[in-house]
């Protein structure tokens, strides 16, 4: 096992990464404040990892009330949240109560919503069972659902107590899943980290056939790139906001098709390739950077270009429904190398339609 650190002061935790963690109830019960927890999942992930771990946490005399949702982006939504809270009321769980999240982004951010605002917030842990929730999504305290209008509109910052990324959950995803969450892989490199960039190059097949130490690698590196990010700007304030990277063409894309047609680091990968073409276009990334940062992204199997049908016009409207606008600009996160991003305001309108009308496939 190996383990990072988020330095958030009194909210600081663990991440813990490895093998076989569902199987030390240590983990959790080592920080639960009272030995019960309502572990939420949904009916994908329940019918593989929940008994087990339920009967972990009950070995060390953890009493578990589990909360089965459905499963897809579709329905991250208020119904959803309602299930959760029906569930702790009806269970009678009260501040002592841990939330313990056992799926992928969906699930995370969904549970993770609920206990920051269940009784005006109570303790949350997060056991991520996909690549992109390992790798993103579980760190750094985001939760929320998704508005017809706009993908992540409502929610809160609640940092979870612990963070256990068991690498063996990543054995029964699917490929499609699998890709996705290296898409925010290539995030990391593309804007923190070139030699990680550059490994990815080197290391896609093997990433792809799952590969253990690969897996565990990107995983570690992922958790310590982001904890860095968010342990200097936790609420999003300036820096943090580079993590976005390719999400706000990424979350039009998902707005516009409906939540669940494309996978979220489906839609992310189309959106870091016209980020790139963007930044190229600007004069701040050189065409050999655009162009390996593509065809890395075209290697993982993802997405390069808009879906078929969906308008350029379409997408530039829904761009302006987003978190990191202020005043109603948007605020682009570009490259200027890879491994080295930047927060860019007011993008050139030409450039911005030059680069979604690229992005429309032909």
């Amino acid at each position: 096992m190996q383990t990072v650190r988020i330095a958030l002061g009194e909210r600081g935790y663990d991440i813990h990464i490895g093998a076989a963690l569902l199987g030390q109830p240590q983990l959790i019960a080592g920080v639960l404040p009272h030995p019960r927890a309502a572990i939420v999942s949904n009916a994908t992930v329940a019918p593989l990892y929940l008994e087990p771990l339920r009967e972990a946490l009950h070995a060390a005399r953890v009493d578990v009330v589990p909360v089965v949702l459905p499963d897809g982006e579709a329905h991250k939504n208020w119904n959803t949240l309602q299930l959760v809270f029906d569930a702790l009321l009806a269970n009678r769980c009260d501040r002592q109560t841990t939330v313990i999240a056992l799926g992928g982004g969906v699930v995370g951010d969904i549970a993770g919503f609920a206990a920051a605002t269940y009784q005006r917030g109570i303790p949350f842990i997060q056991i991520p069972t996909t690549l992109l929730a390992q790798v993103d999504s579980s760190v750094g305290g985001k939760t929320g659902i998704n508005h017809p209008l706009g993908k992540n509109m409502i929610g809160a910052f609640h940092q979870p107590l612990v963070v256990i990324a068991d690498i063996d959950t990543l054995r029964t995803l699917p490929d499609r899943e699998l890709r996705a969450g290296i898409a925010e892989v290539i995030k990391h490199g593309a804007i923190r980290d070139a030699a990680l960039f550059g490994w990815l190059e080197d290391n896609m097949a093997a990433l792809l056939a799952r590969d253990p130490v690969a897996l565990a690698h990107v995983v570690r590196r992922s958790v310590e790139i982001k904890s860095d990010v968010v342990a200097r700007d936790e609420r999003e304030t300036g820096s943090r906001a580079l993590l976005n990277f390719g999400h706000t063409f990424g979350h039009a894309i998902e707005t516009a098709m409906g939540y669940g047609e494309w996978l979220h680091g489906e839609a992310v990968a189309a959106g870091m390739v016209m980020a790139g073409d963007l930044s190229c276009r600007l004069g701040k990334l050189d065409s050999e950077g655009r162009d390996r940062l593509r065809a890395l992204v075209q290697r993982a199997g993802l997405p390069v270009s808009l879906p078929p049908g969906l308008e350029p016009d379409r997408i530039r409207a829904l761009m302006n429904v987003d978190k990191k606008a202020k005043a109603g600009r948007i605020r682009l996160i570009l490259l200027e190398s890879l491994g080295s991003s930047t927060i860019v305001a007011d993008t050139p309108e030409d450039a911005l339609q030059a680069t979604l009308t690229a992005a429309a496939p032909r």
